[in-house]
């Protein structure tokens, strides 16, 4: 695996994976249950980590970025199967938050220091 995979690169090799150790995609609906799972799990560490409430013993050794990854590879999954192509996606994400935000976040007074 390189350092630098794009996203597209992400795709291929979940999809690759998928067909080759994981037999087959789990349908829509159950990855769509696995991700909310998977973002649960991740919003508690933050929440105990970075938050008010006190962090479990057993969250301790949790890591963080191996949350997150588990996050994507299920987004990916959903991706992959409904046909979307991630990179193309955030492009259009991006162009669109660019031109609705080039100037809301400046205006707002609650982010000025």
């Amino acid at each position: 695996m390189s350092e630098n995979m794009t996203i597209e690169q992400a795709q291929q090799q979940v999809d690759h994976w998928i067909k080759t150790i994981g037999v087959r995609y789990f349908n829509e609906l159950t990855n769509m249950a696995m991700l909310t799972e998977e973002v649960g799990e991740l919003a508690r560490i933050i929440a105990r980590r970075y938050g008010e409430q006190s962090e479990k013993e057993s969250d301790k050794n949790k890591d963080l970025g191996d949350e997150m990854a588990d996050v994507l590879w299920v987004l990916i999954c959903l991706a992959n199967q409904t046909g979307v192509n991630l990179t193309e996606a955030f492009q259009k994400n991006l162009e669109k938050k660019t031109q609705r935000d080039k100037f809301r976040h400046l205006q707002n007074p609650k982010l000025k220091d």
